[in-house]
């Protein structure tokens, strides 16, 4: 355990409190003492959902630890039903409370409430939010969703007859990136293809609704992170079979769409929604960007997804790649190896930031931290997975999986690209008399022009340049230079400075270096 400023991934109890806001009728009793109560803040402000989160703490203070906190525990589960009346309830502790071992499963057992309590134990200092998240949901699966014995004395049982095929979706949860948008993509796609939904879980389910899970005749999971234990568990109970593509990205989602079918016994074509992807990837504004270097860093589902979809939708070159998804690390370990990487598998945003500011590609994806790393660092980036900020849950409808998920994510991935392309005309032209830091704006008319202030991140590039002996002029060419290509402009330059010994570099230095690697 280390002390961070920033954290890919809460303690797993907020993996719980996300699975339990998802759903309806469940409620979450957490032994937590004051302090741990922050769960509000993460739906309401930044999922803006429009209720609190269904969880209930004990609490405690330092005051309560000479008494009896387990007693604590009890009197505040009986009051959280007696309010909420759910129909099932968890249990566990923070990874505070943990520490005093009162043992709220066993405790909450004692209570005799008239509705299933499902005990959580998740170890705060060894596991993270996702496997949080993914064992209450299987938990919860397991308690609700337990298969009727049929005569025979098998567990499977039987299925009513039925024109369309059905399937339960598995995997979107509250506080989840994009997942309400991804749902509805992916029930319109499943619609198009005949194939009715059962249950939608945990999103939106009800306890009654996790116990008709078993009457679907294949699931599809999303989001391998939260749902996978859960439809292992449902394909060893019901001999249901589940997907094992992720449908983001028009090669990915054809995929998806070919292994419903199989699953579903569906063997007639239907007509199916167009993207714009490979009509814009073809086009002559997209040329330009082929081959640019970029760095993919967040979950395991998306970071692989966006590796396939920047090297065989984008032409992009993949230059490094990593999750802090530990539980799917040979996953992603695989995906690096079939692009000759080695994947960095790390919740150390530090030593993300190393490796980016090391590889210095034209373009980052990754989480919220990536956003703020790459806009230190002077290069473009998008959001392609949690964590994320306020701002990546937008009103409008907006998947990543998909058909229109695939236009959604072109927009995603060249929008920075263009826009920088933008930036970089400014800052040809900053010398004119016109566009120059100490002009005045032009729509405020004619006035005394201002005294301009440097950005920070310039003023820590020219810092850095300055450090590695570039000269002024030198620097001041530099910077004429595409965004796109100018990391790589100055890595070959000062490589070609330290293999001759030359301590400061020059505009000729520029130059030379430019001939000798033009060769």
């Amino acid at each position: 355990m280390q002390l961070t400023v920033w954290t890919y991934e809460g303690p797993p109890h907020v993996g719980a409190m996300r699975i339990a806001t998802a759903m309806e009728g469940v409620h979450y009793v957490l032994h937590a003492p004051q302090g741990d109560t922050y769960a509000d803040l993460l739906f309401t402000m930044i999922e803006r959902r429009d209720k609190r989160p269904p969880v209930t703490y004990t609490t405690f203070e330092a005051r309560d630890l000479g008494s009896d906190t387990a007693a604590l525990f009890q009197t505040t589960l009986r009051e959280a039903y007696e309010r909420f009346r759910p129909e099932a309830m968890l249990v566990g502790a923070s990874c505070t409370a943990e520490l005093i071992q009162d043992d709220p499963g066993g405790l909450a057992k004692a209570a005799g409430l008239p509705v299933p309590v499902i005990a959580l134990e998740l170890p705060s200092y060894q596991r993270k939010e996702n496997w949080g998240a993914a064992e209450t949901f299987y938990q919860l699966v397991r308690t609700l969703a337990a298969p009727p014995a049929s005569a025979d004395g098998s567990t499977a049982p039987e299925r009513p007859a039925r024109r369309r095929p059905l399937c339960n979706i598995l995997g979107p949860t509250a506080l989840g990136f994009r997942h309400r948008d991804d749902l509805a993509e992916i029930r319109t796609l499943l619609a198009s293809l005949g194939v009715d939904v059962g249950v939608v879980a945990p999103l939106g389910a009800s306890p009654a609704d996790l116990a008709r899970l078993g009457e679907a005749d294949f699931n599809v999971v999303l989001y391998p992170e939260i749902a996978g234990v859960a439809a292992r568990w449902l394909k060893r109970s019901f001999g249901q079979a589940f997907t094992t593509v992720v449908p983001i990205g028009v090669g990915a989602t054809q995929e998806f769409i070919a292994e419903v079918r199989q699953l579903a016994g569906i063997d007639a074509e239907t007509s199916l929604p167009e993207t714009r992807l490979p009509w814009f990837s073809r086009s002559v504004d997209s040329s330009y960007l082929t081959g640019k270097r970029v760095f993919v860093f967040g979950d395991a589902t998306h970071a692989i997804a966006a590796a396939r979809m920047v090297t065989e939708e984008f032409g992009f070159t993949l230059v490094g790649l990593g999750t802090y998804s530990r539980e799917f690390a040979r996953e992603v370990r695989v995906v690096g190896e079939a692009h000759g990487l080695t994947a960095l598998i790390t919740d150390d945003y530090l030593e993300v930031e190393e490796a980016i500011a090391a590889l210095q590609p034209e373009l980052v994806l990754g989480t919220q931290m990536e956003r703020h790393i790459a806009k230190r660092l002077g290069i473009g980036c998008a959001v392609i997975s949690a964590p994320v900020h306020v701002q990546d849950y937008p009103a409008r409808h907006s998947p990543q999986m998909g058909f229109e998920g695939a236009n959604v994510l072109w927009d995603t991935f060249v929008h920075p690209l263009v826009m920088g392309l933008e930036e970089h005309l400014l800052g040809m032209f900053r010398d004119d008399f016109e566009f120059n830091d100490a002009a005045r704006p032009s729509h405020l008319g004619a006035g005394e022009r201002v005294e301009a202030v440097a950005p920070a991140a310039a003023q820590a590039e020219a810092a850095t340049l300055e450090a590695a002996g570039w000269g002024e002029d030198a620097e001041a060419e530099l910077r004429k230079i595409p965004f796109f290509v100018r990391g790589k402009a100055r890595r070959n330059t000062e490589r070609f400075a330290a293999e001759r010994g030359l301590s400061r570099i020059t505009v000729e230095t520029l130059y030379d270096a430019k001939a000798h690697f033009s060769r």
